[in-house]
């Protein structure tokens, strides 16, 4: 071969490799654009049940492997510390009281199966904005935002449905003087009841089987998957199927916490099948914390403070893990403080769409972190703890301040018993996780600050017996019905 033919095939043989890596540029940059999205999020489990998060009891590899491959955030937040309210702010990206979905009509601080209370169909979700933007949307799992019509998933953007209106403990119930009947434990496809009672024990299966499909179905567009589980659940013990129980170190908790992991495992194994793996964002985490099971196997919340239903660490700070091989960095992980909020501006960002304009989202676009930027810190000035519509504490950096209250509501007040009060507390979270250590008296311009934005979170959201000028109402049906079987649909969509 001469100098000079030499000369001629080097450049073309860089021409091609430019090509090559242009098209790969352009394959990466449409994924980036569009990608499916899975959201798993598991119900009642606490900061330290995974092993990526310091778990010796549970097994829980598959889970793991999303941290190995991607990013665990350790500051992030649920927006509450019981069911509805956490799942209305992981949907909408807003406060609970902002959408008044942190209290049910009656005053319990979830809805009760046959409530006229629900997410307002005028507020938008993230399964409508993705939806709009060409998205095959579902969700297969436990709702907890409404069981009448207007409130049901396809209401709110979901083209599929497959789960639970409420939680797994709301079976069936006699009428009295003062309440309806509750039907036994209904399972709906779509908007219809297929079975009653549904056995708990087979839901985390039977809907990882259905997301499976889901996948399956829709691996040449693009799709956002939301599995809400049942599971570790909120009645006394968990449930696990026959493959799980009684096989882990943890009882019934970890059985199911177990099977969870294999469910995530599932959800891996299909992704990698239809080839989409590297076209998919998964995130996983909890509604809120454990809680404290007397005599029985229970989570763990180490090494936190608190638990479930409240608004301590153990209560509402929780695991989250996320994956999307080749734009998360693996086994990265952020300590700057994350919320449920974020997960709608985030993914409707990363989707090519945008936040609604004509209303307030208290959520952040935080790609930055999940994807290791250096210089990426919390979009958050402050976080407000609420419970039960009660503002609690407010956070501001490695900062919390528990707010000074005569009567701190907590479980007790579903029951109209009397709560404890509670004085005014300042910890330092990175140096004081457990939160041990009261600071208040040493640090007066810190608990300044923070009281202030309290006052500015109760001028907007509101707190008890005060409403707040940012706040939107809940959706109202005013002639529920229970969800029996065989039930037709009677209200138009």
């Amino acid at each position: 071969m001469t100098d000079m033919l030499k000369l001629h095939i080097l450049p073309a043989s860089a021409a091609l490799a430019c090509a090559a890596l242009v098209v790969f540029t352009h394959q990466c940059a449409v994924a980036a654009e569009r990608p499916n999205v899975v959201f798993v999020l598991v119900d009642n489990l606490g900061y330290s049940d995974i092993g990526c998060f310091g778990s010796t009891k549970h097994r829980t590899p598959n889970i793991d492997r999303l941290a190995d491959e991607g990013v665990r955030l350790t500051s992030f937040y649920s927006v509450a510390p019981v069911c509805t309210p956490s799942r209305a702010s992981f949907l909408t990206g807003c406060y609970p009281r902002r959408v008044g979905m942190h209290v049910d009509y009656n005053g319990t601080q979830v809805l009760m199966a046959v409530s006229s209370r629900g997410l307002n169909p005028d507020e938008h979700t993230i399964a409508e904005l993705l939806k709009d933007r060409g998205y095959a949307t579902a969700c297969f799992g436990k709702w907890h935002l409404g069981d009448q019509p207007p409130f049901l998933p396809r209401r709110h953007g979901f083209d599929e449905f497959f789960g639970l209106p409420y939680s797994e403990d709301m079976g069936e119930r006699e009428a009295t003087e003062y309440r309806v009947a509750v039907p036994p434990l209904p399972l709906i496809e779509g908007e219809t009841v297929i079975e009653a009672p549904t056995d708990p024990s087979q839901l985390t299966r039977r809907f990882t089987e259905r997301a499976v499909d889901f996948i399956a179905k829709n691996k040449g567009r693009p799709f956002f998957l939301y599995l809400p589980h049942t599971m570790p659940g909120s009645t006394r013990e968990s449930f696990a199927s026959e493959r799980f129980k009684g096989k882990s170190a943890n009882g019934t908790y970890g059985d199911a916490v177990e099977e969870l992991d294999w469910s995530m495992g599932e959800i891996l194994k299909a992704l990698e099948h239809n080839g989409i793996d590297d076209r998919t964002l998964v995130i996983w985490t909890s509604d809120n914390g454990p809680s404290l099971r007397k005599n029985v196997a229970h989570g763990s919340v180490a090494p936190l403070q608190g638990w479930g239903y409240s608004t301590d660490e153990g209560g509402m700070r929780m695991p989250f893990v996320a994956r999307w091989p080749g734009q998360i960095p693996p086994g990265t992980e952020s300590d700057e403080l994350t919320t449920a909020m974020d997960l709608l501006p985030t993914v409707v960002k990363l989707a090519g769409g945008d936040v609604p304009a004509d209303r307030v989202i208290d959520g952040h676009d935080i790609w930055s972190l999940l994807s290791g930027k250096a210089i990426a810190k919390s979009p958050y000035e402050a976080f407000h703890f609420y419970f039960l519509g009660q503002l609690q504490a407010v956070r501001s950096g490695k900062w919390k301040l528990y707010l000074p209250l005569e009567e701190k509501w907590d479980r007790r007040r579903w029951r109209n018993d009397q709560c404890d009060p509670c004085e005014l507390r300042l910890v330092d979270l990175d140096a004081d996780i457990g939160e041990e250590h009261n600071l208040a008296a040493a640090n007066p311009e810190v608990v300044k600050r923070l009281t202030a934005y309290a006052e500015q979170a109760r001028g907007e959201l509101g707190d008890i017996g005060k409403s707040g000028t940012g706040q939107r109402p809940a959706g109202h049906y005013p002639d529920p019905r229970p969800l029996w079987l065989n039930q037709v649909k009677s209200v138009p969509e």
